[in-house]
């Protein structure tokens, strides 16, 4: 088996943190969010990251810093979201340009997993598999895509954001597409090249058996300002991850923060916020806040905001 991750998505919704990083490179609990699925991937098996030009420097950067073998990075050529190949269209090109045999467990690279990778593997029984979180209530399963679920493991059929969800499984970035339903994959691309989820669809009609695997552990899909801020309250709980090369000095830690490398935090009070690397925060108070690395901020009151790189707010008291 081949492990392919989609990480090309431009997430606009999450600028400015995103306007020259990839969202699956933004830290969560400390690490990038690609590397929490990264050490869930069993370490034999090959995996292969997809991105495009305009991130590509980024994740050169990443991969150099991992301990691991056996990865490669594949680059579209695109730098722009009207150019992307889309997320199947990415898949269907990687498999025929490199002659790919393998069955695939596809994931993408901005959702968070917090099943076990392994049990998911065993789950698979060559036929197409695809993992569906519980969210255990309806009105939030009208948020997301809802699998129908029939006798056994079987999936019956798709919801796509139903006003009467009929099922509170919602499916998420993670699925296994075997070998012999890669010709399908190939096909269908090259009608839907940005419908990842429709090829699911698409083995249902042609009568292909679908499994699904039912978890309620931790899933988080981080889509927008909210959900990644939740996803690192999920993840570090109430405390605070400090990295041992910040200095913070007089100041109070409220609820989850992370406090990245060489800052330098002086008489401020945070709440709930995640502070990335060489930040200088003096006199301040923040809550809800995510800050970019290099912001300079003194004497300054922020809740719920997320400032870009290299950001200086400086009021003199």
């Amino acid at each position: 088996m081949h492990a392919f991750i989609l990480a090309g998505g431009f997430a606009t919704r999450l600028w400015p943190l995103t306007e020259k990083r990839a969202k699956p490179l933004l830290p969560l609990a400390g690490k990038p969010i690609i590397t929490h699925l990264i050490e869930k991937i069993p370490s034999g098996m090959p995996i292969t990251v997809s991105t495009n030009a305009a991130f590509a420097d980024g994740f050169k950067q990443w991969l150099d810093g991992l301990q691991r073998s056996g990865m490669e990075l594949v680059v579209e050529g695109t730098s722009r979201d009207d150019h992307k190949l889309g997320a199947l269209g990415s898949i269907a090109e990687w498999v025929r340009a490199e002659s790919i045999d393998d069955d695939l467990l596809i994931l993408t690279g901005d959702n968070y997993l917090g099943f076990s990778m392994e049990t998911f593997l065993k789950a698979f029984s060559g036929n197409p598999l695809l993992a569906a979180h519980d969210v255990g209530d309806l009105e939030r399963a009208k948020a997301f895509g809802v699998v129908i679920k029939g006798e056994g493991t079987r999936v019956t059929g798709f919801e796509e954001k139903p006003k009467s969800p009929s099922s509170t499984l919602v499916s998420t970035g993670c699925v296994i597409i075997p070998k012999s339903a890669l010709p399908v994959l190939m096909e269908f691309a090259k009608v839907k090249p940005d419908n990842l989820g429709g090829i699911f669809e698409e083995f249902l009609h042609r009568n292909m058996t679908v499994d699904c695997f039912i978890f309620s552990e931790p899933w988080m899909d981080i889509g927008s300002f909210g959900s990644y801020l939740h996803a690192h309250r999920e993840l570090i709980g109430e405390q605070a991850l400090v990295d041992p090369d910040a200095t913070i000095k007089e100041t109070t830690v409220r609820g989850s923060v992370t406090v990245g490398r060489n800052c330098m935090i002086e008489r401020s009070e945070l709440t709930d916020c995640m502070i990335f690397d060489n930040v200088t925060i003096r006199d301040c108070t923040l809550r809800d806040c995510v800050i970019d690395d290099g912001c300079i901020l003194q004497g300054i009151d922020l809740r719920k905001q997320m400032l870009r790189t290299g950001t200086k707010l400086i009021v003199d008291g």
